[in-house]
């Protein structure tokens, strides 16, 4: 059964979803993990911290992924989940009330859609959405099936830091906001792949235990070649774009809160592939600037920090007042003053709540039915969208005007070509 044939039957199947649901004992959860990868691990080990959920089914494409994870909750749980090659088939189970979709970016949409359909509520990994019009269909539809979601963003509710910046900035001490760098190191420090193509392999078989056209999807139908499954899609445009998208939310996300901004007015980004020597595409180094009113903000994918702020790592923001400036990572923040750190620097007092935890948070509103969680897939959107307009500016070589209100490029056909994908035949929304 294709893809594209399947939402009426699951959505007469979830009528009686809520119903089935609230007869559980216990006021249990049945969670669903889609994709058990080494994120989708991970995110299995989070979940099994939590005893009022019960991991329900295991779905990969990959049997050894599979066999791992099932492993994982019977040492945990005391129990053999179920097993699925297909998520279609995992939404059929009634028993399932939510799914964890961590597959690769370009299955994100679409298996989250059918969830929503099938009357599932949904954790899906960031970034949010391949390309722009998935993500907006995404959103739209979660309001339509009246779905709980949570991206998978989880500095923002992990850690306690990201609130102690919104409310510096926001608080008016460091002036008026007038430029934000954010950087991510990558290429030259090992981030953005590096590897020689003599040393590469090449195009072989797939693995016996991988069903590589249905890892592909909706996906152009490409040779199998090792790299482009598994750990290093990300590298390759049809699935995602790069250590650039790959952390784009991560820190792009206090940018957005603390200033609460939507899509730039324009995009140019500029950069290319100077550290990796592989069959790989996307750069490994990246320069973007975003035009705001009155607002610059810049997101650097380079070999290391940005200079200064070495001693904060691998990934930072720094917000530049007229007043002042805070340089944060994802644990700490300081406030500079004329070139100096200032240990004393007025704070106000803190107005936003702690979190439960980015699971908890959204385990929680699935009881309560409560749309809002702080991550939910509108903000997701909102926060990933201008990632992917920097990756079409990069992918075109132009600067790209963007219209907001109707989501489209202006005067520029082939990035917006970019901000939607044809889906192979079997796989159509």
């Amino acid at each position: 059964m294709f893809l594209g044939s399947m939402g009426g039957g699951l959505a007469l199947s979830a009528l009686n979803w809520r119903v089935l649901a609230s007869q559980k004992p216990n006021d249990q959860l049945v969670v669903g993990m889609i994709g058990v990868g080494g994120m989708g691990t991970g995110r299995l080990r989070e979940l099994l911290q939590h005893p009022d959920l019960r991991i329900g089914a295991i779905c990969d494409v990959d049997s050894a992924h599979m066999d791992r994870a099932v492993a994982e909750v019977e040492k945990a749980g005391g129990h053999k989940p179920k097993t699925f090659s297909d998520f279609r088939r995992l939404l059929e189970d009634r028993e399932i009330d939510a799914v964890a979709n961590v597959t690769p970016d370009h299955w994100h949409v679409l298996a989250s859609l059918r969830a929503f359909e099938a009357g599932k509520d949904v954790f899906v990994e960031k970034p949010l959405s391949h390309n722009v019009a998935e993500g907006r269909m995404l959103a739209d539809a979660s309001l339509k099936y009246q779905r709980v979601t949570q991206m998978g963003n989880h500095i923002h509710n992990d850690e306690s830091n990201y609130r102690r910046v919104v409310e510096m900035v926001q608080s008016g001490n460091l002036g008026r906001i007038t430029r934000v760098h954010v950087w991510k190191t990558g290429g030259g420090s090992g981030g953005g792949g590096r590897g020689g193509r003599g040393g590469t392999p090449r195009p072989t078989t797939p693995p016996p235990t991988l069903d590589y056209d249905f890892w592909l999807g909706p996906a152009p139908n490409r040779p199998y070649h090792p790299l482009r499954s598994h750990g290093s899609f990300r590298r390759w445009w049809d699935y995602s774009g790069g250590t650039f998208i790959d952390f784009w939310c991560h820190i792009f996300d206090v940018v957005s809160w603390s200033l609460d901004l939507g899509a730039p007015q324009a995009v140019t980004s500029v950069g290319g592939r100077f550290f990796t020597n592989d069959e790989t595409e996307t750069p490994d180094t990246v320069e973007a600037v975003l035009e705001y009113p009155n607002l610059l903000v810049i997101f650097s994918l380079r070999p290391t920090p940005l200079p200064g702020f070495e001693h904060l790592g691998q990934i930072g923001a720094l917000f530049q007042g007229t007043d002042a400036w805070l340089a944060t990572n994802y644990t700490r923040n300081e406030v500079w003053v004329k070139g100096q750190k200032v240990e004393d620097f007025p704070r106000p007092e803190p107005t936003i709540p702690d979190s439960p935890g980015h699971f908890r948070e959204w385990l929680d509103a699935i009881k309560s039915r409560n749309l809002e969680t702080t991550c939910n897939v509108r903000y997701g959107h909102r926060v990933t969208k201008p990632g992917l307009l920097a990756n079409a500016s990069y992918r075109t070589g132009r600067r790209i005007q963007w219209d907001d209100a109707a989501e489209r490029v202006v005067n520029d056909n082939d990035a917006n070509r970019l901000m939607r994908r044809r889906f192979r035949k079997d796989y159509r929304l």
